[in-house]
């Protein structure tokens, strides 16, 4: 992939993920251009970043236009995010109904993140009538892909035996395989299970790793279910979880 800048410098992907970071408003100018100019990728790109804020002022709205019009023409992560949009509210009312035909859409097409937030509001009922065989089918097919979030829920379906037969072998390989893929639920699940297996060492590996990762509502409750281990190492770990839930939060005051 790459983005004609002024039709005298090209962009490839890496370069702009790069840039991102480094330069945000060069590279939301970069993606700007290359938006106008009919760039697929680049088009749905523009929709992130404004969703996000990310180099550009942030504007819902116009990030939600971005993901139609990449939509329209086949981008299957625009759609999945044209999901998230009205499933959340980003840009025009929240519609859990309408998230739900973007997300079974793409999911059709075989996007992994579809699958599973379409399994999300299967296994809730937001949206859709409830339905944890379906949802159950659909985190397996994205795990199966490599997805690591749908790795973890898989594991748990497998451990609780919901609507499937329990495999606890297969529950702690599921979140084996999503705690190495970066998922700090999953790095919090595969600790769990270390945990029980004595494995204390490894389990605190993981732990720190998911404090790394989490985000605000799962160092909420992770943070009040630490105080509850039965190891004083694992215990002790609450109030490091409790003190990056402050931090968090902290962050999202406006100045």
């Amino acid at each position: 992939m790459s983005y004609q800048l002024r039709r005298e410098e090209v962009l490839d992907g890496d370069r702009l993920k790069a840039m991102l970071n480094e330069s945000p408003a060069r590279a939301a100018q970069a993606i700007l251009i290359a938006a106008r100019e009919g760039v697929l990728d680049a088009q749905a790109l523009l929709g992130q970043i404004l969703l996000d804020g990310q180099g550009i002022a942030q504007d819902q709205p116009l990030a939600l236009r971005w993901f139609e019009i990449a939509t329209q023409r086949g981008h299957l992560m625009a759609r999945n995010m044209l999901g998230r949009c009205h499933e959340h509210g980003w840009g025009c009312s929240a519609d859990a109904s309408t998230a739900a035909k973007h997300y079974r859409a793409a999911a059709e097409a075989g996007l992994d993140w579809a699958m599973y937030n379409f399994a999300n509001l299967l296994a809730t009922g937001r949206g859709v009538i409830e339905d944890q065989q379906q949802a159950l089918s659909l985190y397996q097919r994205a795990a199966e892909l490599g997805h690591a979030k749908s790795m973890n829920l898989l594991g748990r379906y497998l451990e609780e035996g919901q609507v499937c037969a329990p495999d606890l072998s297969a529950a702690r390989d599921w979140y084996r395989r999503s705690a190495i893929g970066g998922d700090f639920r999953g790095q919090f699940s595969y600790a769990a299970v270390l945990a029980d297996e004595g494995n204390i060492e490894e389990a605190l590996i993981w732990l720190r790793a998911a404090l790394v990762g989490g985000n605000l509502n799962f160092l909420r409750v992770a943070s009040k279910a630490l105080l509850n281990a039965t190891d004083q190492q694992i215990r002790a770990l609450a109030t490091d979880y409790a003190r990056r839930h402050a931090e968090l939060e902290q962050e999202r005051l406006p100045l």
